[in-house]
């Protein structure tokens, strides 16, 4: 399944981004930064383009043709600060697939977007919709996934992730396309091996 896949990671940079989870230990950007270093490492053995990334908060930016040579200066042209828009680079990033299979550019198996955030969004509701529209556009249920994947322990940010795992089809989702790693799940894995675990599964 990794071959022919697109993948696009998606990284909360909202203020609360710069705080670390445990004293004297490195900030949640350190680790965003580490674990996307990783996940492009690992998507160029098999895509040499490298991967699509988006740095967001209010607003949001799109890097393409990532490759582990350039996420060190992605991350030194960004600072966390901000809030957290989730909706609107969603629907960015998922618009943009669907604009793509429309023209016969996205790849045979499709595309994931992985997706690390530490806070809940400013629109609960408008997150949802996006990914209930999304799935609605689909053709098969494996073309688009999506993973969030939560860094650090905001629990009312797990309580929504939890939502958007179990219950959007229920909602109106043609297809459960959403999977969420939370803090507990994660245990002893580091953000980067939680990454490359989601692409393999």
């Amino acid at each position: 399944m990794l071959e022919n896949r697109d993948y696009t990671l998606i990284i909360d940079k909202s203020g609360s981004m710069a705080t670390s989870d445990q004293k004297g230990g490195r900030s949640r950007w350190a680790a965003a930064q580490e674990s996307t270093f990783a996940l492009a490492s690992k998507c160029e053995q098999f895509d040499p383009d490298g991967i699509t990334v988006y740095l967001f908060s209010g607003r949001f930016k799109r890097y393409e043709n990532v490759t582990s040579s350039k996420v060190l200066q992605i991350f030194q042209e960004n600072d966390p600060s901000g809030t957290t828009d989730l909706a609107g680079v969603l629907k960015h990033a998922t618009d943009n697939y669907f604009q793509r299979k429309a023209s016969g550019q996205t790849q045979q198996n499709g595309e994931t977007i992985l997706v690390v955030t530490d806070g809940e969004p400013d629109d609960r509701k408008a997150v949802m919709k996006v990914i209930i529209e999304a799935s609605r556009r689909m053709d098969r249920d494996e073309e688009l996934a999506i993973s969030f994947i939560q860094v650090g322990t905001d629990s009312q940010a797990t309580r929504f992730l939890k939502v958007l795992d179990d219950d959007l089809q229920g909602a109106g989702a043609k297809f459960d396309i959403c999977d969420t790693i939370t803090i507990e799940d994660m245990e002893d894995m580091s953000l980067s091996e939680v990454l490359l675990n989601a692409i393999n599964d």
